[in-house]
C-alpha cells in the first residue's frame, strides 16, 4: 500500500459499508475546496488570484509567461501535469465582457500553450475551455480564466481509473521553468 493511504475496510470499521475506494490524502486541496485562494466576492480587491498574480514574481506566482492583455500560470490543482490556465489581466467574468484585443490575445496563448506542452512534454491531446459561472463549475467564476490541459493516450490508467488517485511526477516550479523556456516567441 502507498504511504498516505488506507485500506478502505480499516478506515470503515464500525461506521458502515466501505465503497471500495482507497483513499490518498491530499490536505493541500482541502484548503482549496474551504475557500483558499479564492476571492470573497466579485470585485477585483476582493481577493481574487488571477488579480494578485500578475503582481508577482514568474517563479513565484508560477506564470509561465505574459503577454499584453493576458498571461499564461500553471494550476495550483492540476488536473494533470502541466495543467495551465489563459487569464485576462482585466477582471472579467464573462467571455462576452473581453474586448477584441483580449479576445484575439487568449486566442494566440492557448495556441501558444499547446506548442510549449507539445515541445516540453510531448503531449498528445489537450482538453481546452472555460466554466462560465458557478453553475457551470468554474471555481473562480468571477474571473474569467481558460484551462489548457495536456493529454496523453493512456493517461487514465489504473491510478485514477482504479486508484482514484493522481500522479503528478514534476513539480509545479519545474514544470514552470520548463514550459517558459520552450514558449513560443
Amino acid at each position: 500500500m502507498l504511504a498516505g493511504m488506507t485500506s478502505e475496510p480499516e478506515l470503515q470499521r464500525g461506521v458502515g459499508e466501505p465503497d471500495g475506494f482507497r483513499r490518498l490524502w491530499t490536505p493541500h486541496r482541502m484548503a482549496y475546496i474551504q475557500g483558499e485562494n479564492k476571492p470573497t466576492g466579485p470585485a477585483p480587491d476582493d481577493g481574487c488570484p488571477f488579480c494578485s498574480i500578475p503582481r508577482l514574481g514568474d517563479e513565484e506566482g508560477l506564470v509561465v509567461q505574459r503577454g499584453e492583455s493576458v498571461f499564461a500560470v500553471l494550476n495550483l490543482y492540476p488536473y494533470n501535469g502541466g495543467h495551465l490556465m489563459v487569464v485576462p489581466y482585466r477582471h472579467v467574468a464573462d467571455y462576452t465582457e473581453l474586448d477584441g484585443p483580449e479576445t484575439a490575445e487568449l486566442g494566440e496563448f492557448t495556441k501558444k500553450a499547446m506548442t510549449a506542452l507539445r515541445a516540453a512534454s510531448g503531449a498528445h491531446g489537450f482538453n481546452i475551455g472555460m466554466n462560465q459561472g458557478a453553475a457551470a463549475g468554474a471555481g473562480i467564476a468571477a474571473h474569467l480564466h481558460q484551462h489548457v490541459v495536456p493529454r496523453w493516450g493512456g493517461d487514465t490508467n489504473f491510478m485514477p481509473v482504479v486508484g482514484h488517485t493522481k500522479v503528478l511526477p514534476q513539480l509545479l516550479a519545474d514544470t514552470r521553468k520548463m514550459l517558459s523556456e520552450v514558449w513560443p516567441v
